[in-house]
């Protein structure tokens, strides 16, 4: 069978095969362009292989406390190397993005301390650590005496550096920064590494004392550089996004200066425990192989989400980013002005996985958001945003965030079947 008669026999239609060849035809050089910067970062990983002397013997498991783990601490330099970074946590504690930023906070800042973020509000499931709910759970660091302040952008989306030079003046007790590189659930661009690049520098002109944490999930690979490049003295990241490849099945990291690493170990685990603890379960050969596999399996997801931008755009959606801006991360916002097209847009990604393709998600009170969310992830690891997913809050705009994919080809099917579900949604409203 030729690929038209896959695609025909599985409902999708003819128009949307053709325009799905159309638009990659026309996205060749681009596409050509991706490929070459994950080879260059498949060699930069390569070499943080080589270079720390990973072997055999790195795969190997341990137990209990965990000392003496020597993968655990090899795949810890490579990810330094990679990162450009003094040193690096990597652990299976680390349960998710969110848990990784919290561990970051928590050990840097103190009561009487303030954190700053120069870009807005960052993404939902902080909002409860940070302390800005009406019912804050247990544990917020506002409950620990630690304030918070934040400077929104300007209505063109750029950074309101008259703004944040004032709050940085009329604050010294803003000890920690976060800039979060990917979008969230907004419709604007995510961060690129040189606006990151020139927002730290402007904030270190003004205080070089501070803590500039970025939240790099989503970002990893897609671009030469990372923002520990550029002046972070932190990046923060889930294994179970970009760096693990599809194949870490739980995990975060934080990379950074000794010092702060240092610090936020004998958070994770306890003081004067620190990095020396932690065991990996069987876990070694997973994080090794989905970190070597990332650079790869993250062009095959940005690739994705550009062609879906593509695709979308063509029907008279508005995409963020559009198709031909240039790219940070692998996120791609699809705004569908309808509560039931995110809903049919989430099915048809569902329907494409290769797990729990039969099922239905429905919209539900997800926990630590503040609207009602759909998530569509028939992933092979629970949560796992660089498998093929989509999600996104039942709100105005009513836009779809649509990301990942292990492999291109897969990715692009469901993008397919995500447009045929939304064709047919327009059909019956009509």
């Amino acid at each position: 069978m030729t690929l038209k008669e896959i695609y025909l026999e599985q409902g999708i239609s003819e128009e949307i095969i053709d325009k799905i060849s159309k638009y990659e035809e026309e996205l060749k050089e681009r596409f050509s362009e991706i490929d070459k910067r994950a080879e260059l970062n498949q060699l930069k990983v390569l070499n943080a292989f080589r270079e720390a002397r990973v072997s055999a013997g790195c795969m190997e498991s341990s137990t209990g406390y965990g000392y003496d783990d020597l993968g655990r601490e090899v795949l810890e330099k490579v990810y330094a190397n990679v990162f450009k970074t003094e040193s690096a946590l990597v652990r299976p504690s680390i349960t998710c993005g969110t848990h990784a930023l919290t561990i970051a906070l928590s050990a840097l800042l103190r009561p009487g301390d303030m954190m700053f973020c120069p870009a807005g509000r960052p993404y939902d499931t902080l909002e409860g650590v940070i302390g800005l709910k009406e019912d804050n759970p247990p544990g917020s660091l506002k409950e620990f005496g630690i304030t918070y302040k934040e400077v929104d952008l300007t209505e063109e989306g750029e950074f309101d550096y008259d703004a944040i030079r004032k709050t940085l003046e009329e604050h010294p007790e803003i000890k920690l920064v976060e800039i979060q590189r990917s979008k969230g659930y907004e419709t604007r661009s995510s961060y690129t590494v040189e606006r990151i690049g020139e927002l730290i520098s402007f904030i270190k002109n003004i205080n070089n004392d501070l803590y500039i944490m970025v939240d790099n999930c989503y970002g990893e690979f897609v671009e030469l550089t990372e923002p520990s490049e550029v002046g972070a003295d932190l990046i923060v990241g889930s294994l179970i996004k970009n760096p693990g490849g599809g194949l870490a099945p739980i995990g975060g990291y934080i990379a950074g200066r000794d010092d702060i690493i240092e610090l936020c170990a004998n958070r994770l685990s306890a003081p004067g425990l620190g990095k020396e603890v932690g065991a990996t379960l069987g876990l070694n050969r997973s994080f090794f192989q989905g970190f070597f596999m990332a650079p790869i399996v993250t062009a095959g997801a940005l690739k994705a989400a550009i062609l879906a931008a593509k695709l979308y755009e063509g029907e008279g959606y508005k995409a963020v980013p559009p198709a031909d801006e240039k790219r940070t991360d692998i996120i791609q916002a699809v705004c569908l002005n309808s509560a039931d097209k995110l809903i049919a847009f989430c099915n048809g990604i569902q329907g494409a996985s290769p797990v729990d393709s039969f099922v239905s998600p429905e919209p539900y009170a997800m926990p630590g958001y503040h609207s009602d969310v759909i998530m569509a992830a028939g992933a092979f690891i629970q949560g796992s945003s660089i498998e093929l997913s989509a999600d996104g809050p039942l709100e105005e705009p009513y836009a779809v965030y649509f990301q990942g994919g292990l492999t291109y080809e897969s990715a692009k099917f469901g993008i397919a079947m995500s447009l045929q579900k939304v064709m047919l949604c327009d059909r019956m409203t009509i």
